[in-house]
This record gives C-alpha cells, structure tokens and sequence, in this order.
C-alpha cells in the first residue's frame, strides 16, 4: 500500500504547488488582467453574442415572430445566391480588388518598411514616417472626397494638368476598367505607413552585431537585407501573409460603396456593397445574412489551409 500512496501524495502536493504558482503569477499580473478586462468585454459583447444571429442565414426571417418561431429553411439563400445571375461578377470583383491589392500591396509594406529602415538620416526617417502614416487616419470619407477632387473627369487637378500638356482628360471615376487601378493604390497609399510598423518593430530587434559582421566581411546593404534582415522578421511575415490570404474576401464595404456610381457599377459591385444593399435597403435579412456568412466561411476555409500548407512547407504558422 505504501508504494501506491507515496507517489499519490507526491502528485497531490505537485498539483498543488502548481496551483500556488498559478495564483501568485495571477495576482503579479492582477493589473494587467483588469488593463485586458474592456477589450474581452467588448470583443463578447459586440463580437461572439451576435454570432448568434447568424441563424437567420437558415430561417425565413421574420422581425414580427423573431428568430426562433421564423420559419426554417436551411440552405435555401445560399443557394440562390450561388445560381444567381450576378454571382460570378460579384465574386470575380471582390477577388480582383482583394488580390489585386494584396500581392501589391504586400511585398509594396516589406520594401518600404526596409527602405525606412536603412535611412542613413534619422531626422528624414521621421519626417517620412510621419508623412507616411498620416493618410491612415484619414477617414473613408475624406479620403474618396480627395480622390474626387484629384480625378473628377473634366475639373479634377490631375485632368486639369493632363489638359495643360496637351492630352485628353481621363474619366478616372467613371471607369470600370480603372476602378480597381484607383481603389487598390490609393489604398496602399493611405495605408502603406501604417502596415509597415511591424515590419520596423521587427527589424528593429535584429541583433546589431549581425549586421557588424557583415559589414566587416564586406557584404553590401543588399546583401545584408537578404541574409540577415529577411531571415529574422520571416516569422512576422508568414503571420500577416497568412491573415491576409484570410481576408482575401473582406474588401473593404465603405470605400467601394462611395467610389460606386452607375458608370463603374461592373467593376465596383461586391460583395459588400451587395449585402448592404439587399439587408439594410431591400431588407432581405436571411439572404444578406446567407452572403455575408458565405463570405467568412471562404476567408476561415483559406486561412486554415494557408496555415497547414504554411507549416509543412515553411514550418511557420499562426498556431
């Protein structure tokens, strides 16, 4: 009997110490706790109890009856809107827009943030940060009234000086061909700042002395951001790349709304705008719900296989 109470008691007073443990660095980390406390209410609050609307996507929604006693209906809206007659336009705009900017504007953030980095003068490194992460504070609004003031067709500045050198006038705004042009880099204009500050958080922890070597070895700048600056953020990297292959179908539902009018409305029409318009204007409740649901079912099916395939190939990933 000995033999088996021994280590019984041995695990108990392991268990128990380790509860001590957990309850001293709880109450060393009291502060933060209660720092964190706001944001995990909010994130419930606003975020995980509405998820549970997300069954009117299945039901016929009624406002009158409410969710429960409307009536069930399964996978009917999915379904028509798959065999909708604008299905495939709207897909292909929203992935063109969502891939178009991200290829651009990804590896567009790592060079800059490294082109940051490597200014020799601190004080121009400032002011080009400065410069840089301005625009991002720049609301949705704001920012396509600047558009509209720089391309408008015949009174724009951008017009006016194509006018002055002999060419004729572009109708920026009212093209469908340009559209996704005008959307996507004006985007990575206004927010390039502000997503290359991870990258300079990271390249900032680079250990100096790597960078002493090389320079005695007589490796060039380029040389040095190939071998030893790449290599040390490529963690960071593989994160944002992978949340950002996660949000290929979340383009953004403001500006394309405001950019949209009846000439680019084929190029401009996504899927965003399309559920705005059919839940909050048609009042389709259970199909707008249905696409909307449809729409993160595609971003959460693609992060997770960018995630297996990340981990077996490069053997980083989120978790």
């Amino acid at each position: 009997m000995s033999d088996t109470t021994i280590p019984t008691k041995g695990a108990f007073e392991i268990k128990q110490k380790k509860k001590r443990i957990a309850l001293k660095e709880f109450k060393n980390s009291l502060g933060l706790y209660i720092l964190l406390l706001p944001t995990l209410i909010y994130v419930i609050v606003f975020l995980y109890i509405p998820m549970y609307g997300v069954i009117i996507a299945f039901k016929d929604y009624n406002p009158l009856i409410g969710i429960i006693k409307s009536k069930w209906v399964g996978l009917k809206y999915f379904y028509d809107f798959i065999t909708a007659y604008n299905f495939g336009q709207l897909l292909f705009n929203t992935l063109t827009l969502s891939v178009y900017g991200f290829i651009v504007g990804f590896p567009l953030t790592i060079a800059f943030a490294l082109l940051l980095h490597y200014l020799p003068n601190k004080p121009l490194q400032k002011v080009v940060q400065n410069v840089t992460f301005a625009p991002h504070f720049i609301s949705t609004v704001v920012m396509v009234g600047i558009l509209q003031v720089f391309l408008t067709d015949q009174t724009g500045i951008v017009n006016l000086l194509l006018k002055k050198i002999g060419l004729e006038s572009i109708n920026f705004l009212g093209s469908a061909a340009l559209f996704k042009h005008v959307y996507v880099w004006s985007d990575i204009w206004q927010h390039i700042g502000w997503n290359a500050i991870i990258y300079l958080a990271a390249l900032t922890n680079v250990d100096p002395e790597l960078h002493e070597a090389a320079i005695i070895d007589g490796a060039t700048k380029l040389q040095r951001i190939k071998y030893i600056d790449l290599p040390a953020i490529m963690p960071t990297v593989i994160t944002l790349l992978l949340l950002g292959i996660g949000n290929i179908m979340s383009v953004g539902f403001e500006k394309a709304y405001l950019m949209q009018n009846n000439l680019n409305i084929e190029s401009s029409e996504i899927i965003a705008t399309y559920v705005y318009k059919l839940g909050l204007i048609g009042a389709q409740w259970s199909f707008s719900t249905a696409v909307g649901l449809f729409n993160s079912v595609i971003n959460f099916v693609l992060l997770i296989s960018a995630n297996i395939i990340s981990k077996k190939t490069l053997g980083h990933g989120i978790w």
